[in-house]
């Protein structure tokens, strides 16, 4: 893999796994708000989604308000079960850590809001390395759009074909190809390479794949 000069990851699944934390607080959310057991796999498969277009997904419709409701109990007690579950992806701590010495800019863009996510970066040992942070109150867009991926070159001050996108769900696969960058689907994903909407220019296996000449 040729280097590159800015690299956008993803956050949950290809930064650090939060699969099972995820699925759990679903199951939470769900049997309280509406009385309902989604099978595991079409909880894990709207993973990298918004969490309102998640919960629309699976029950429908949503005003502000139920939304605001439901999101503040969902998240609260995600916060209250995060440490049993959340882990770095393979070589991630490593890999961060050599790109950030080696110059290049790093950004995430992600689906995720910023309070629980600068928890999880800071418990993982990785926050201080990220130049730029994209999350969805940042662009009226959310991935599969192209519009986070370019918001993040933006704040970059950096072209396309200098960047590549990491990510493990077909949302990111697709956010970075239709801005016109390089994609890298990690192989650790619960989600599978040749499954994806759009073939991503790479496959790695770890994060430290990154870091080879």
């Amino acid at each position: 893999m040729q280097p590159y000069d800015c690299y956008l990851f993803d956050a949950d699944g290809t930064l650090f796994e939060t699969t099972e934390l995820i699925y759990r607080c679903f199951v939470y959310s769900l049997n309280k708000y509406a009385d309902r057991n989604i099978p595991r796999d079409e909880i894990i498969a709207g993973i990298g989604l918004t969490l309102r277009k998640q919960f629309e997904r699976h029950i429908g419709p949503l005003s502000d308000e139920q939304f605001d409701r439901i999101q503040a109990d969902h998240m609260d007690y995600q916060m209250r079960i995060y440490s049993d579950y959340l882990a770095p992806c393979p070589g991630v701590p490593e890999a961060i850590k050599k790109l950030h010495a080696s110059g290049k800019q790093l950004a995430i863009v992600t689906s995720r809001k910023i309070t629980s996510l600068s928890c999880f970066l800071r418990e993982t040992g990785i926050h201080e390395y990220f130049a730029v942070i994209v999350t969805p109150d940042e662009t009226a867009h959310h991935k599969p759009h192209p519009e986070p991926a370019l918001k993040a070159l933006e704040l970059l001050k950096a072209a396309p074909e200098t960047a590549l996108f990491v990510g493990d769900a077909p949302f990111d696969i697709e956010c970075g190809s239709r801005a016109g960058i390089d994609t890298a689907f990690v192989a650790w994903s619960h989600n599978k390479a040749d499954q994806m909407p759009i073939a991503p220019t790479h496959v790695i296996h770890s994060m430290l794949d990154l870091c080879m000449p």
